[in-house]
């Protein structure tokens, strides 16, 4: 009898344990969902780092995931990546080579400034924040210095239409002629999540172009509203950091497009 009740409730634990219908996520970096991922990473150290794991030391680390069957997604990822902080538009080849070229330029830094005691460091990552019914959600972000008076740090975003095998534009998901009425809609959040009446100047603390209010075209498809994102010295100065800016669907019900992946989220 107490076998019984001991087999029982080991086969209830093992059954709490899991939630029905959901197939499991595995520790190996490799995701049940949508499309199948797994995570890869670069890590290219100098030879000042020593044998320890200490970020004291010129370094690139990359991690990105890597999709299966999905080679132009792959290569948006890998471009991303590439371009986030590459300098006069020149991108590396590849991001092993990305990698080790921060080796090369502080070792050339090092010739030219021996006695300087900083280091080179990059740190970047893509990263998979959610997937739904055809959608797939990345974010691509890092931080880097290479010298100067302070790093440099950038978050962008994919938004990845599964069925047309390509990156989703706001026109793709919201109706012809949507910019002036998104636009006055995003200023209204703006202005209250930055405390500002609705005819305070723009023209002091901001950047925006000719003092008026502008969206970029940084944004993120999530399941409550399209999240902008101002990354830094984009409308603030540096100290500021970076600038979020979420627009709930509620808010922009009659300018998305009807038949398309978002408007499953639109209630």
């Amino acid at each position: 009898m107490k076998y019984t009740f001991l087999v029982l409730l080991i086969a209830f634990a093992l059954f709490s344990s899991c939630e029905w219908g959901v197939p499991a996520k595995k520790d190996s970096g490799i995701f049940t969902d949508t499309l199948i991922y797994q995570y890869k990473t670069i890590e290219e150290r100098d030879t000042n780092c020593g044998k320890g794991k200490d970020s004291a030391c010129t370094h690139a680390v990359i991690q990105y995931p890597e999709f299966g069957e999905q080679q132009k997604l792959n290569d948006s990822i890998e471009k991303k990546l590439l371009i986030m902080f590459a300098m006069d538009d020149k991108a590396d080849s590849s991001l092993q080579a990305y990698a080790r070229n921060i080796l090369v330029k502080f070792r050339d830094f090092k010739k030219d400034f021996p006695e300087a005691k900083m280091y080179f460091e990059l740190e970047s990552h893509a990263k998979v924040l959610h997937q739904d019914s055809g959608i797939v959600a990345i974010e691509v972000s890092g931080y880097t210095f290479q010298g100067g008076a302070h790093g440099a740090s950038y978050t962008g975003f994919i938004n990845w239409d599964t069925k047309a095998n390509k990156e989703f534009k706001l026109s793709d998901i919201l109706i012809d002629n949507y910019k002036d009425s998104l636009t006055r809609v995003a200023e209204k959040i703006f202005r209250k999540q930055e405390m500002l009446s609705d005819t305070a100047s723009l023209a002091r603390d901001y950047f925006f172009t000719n003092d008026k209010f502008a969206l970029n075209d940084n944004f993120m498809i999530t399941p409550i509203g399209l999240k902008f994102l101002y990354n830094q010295y984009e409308i603030k100065p540096y100290a500021a950091g970076q600038t979020e800016l979420l627009i709930p669907y509620a808010q922009i019900k009659p300018l998305i497009r009807r038949n398309t992946a978002v408007a499953q989220y639109v209630k």
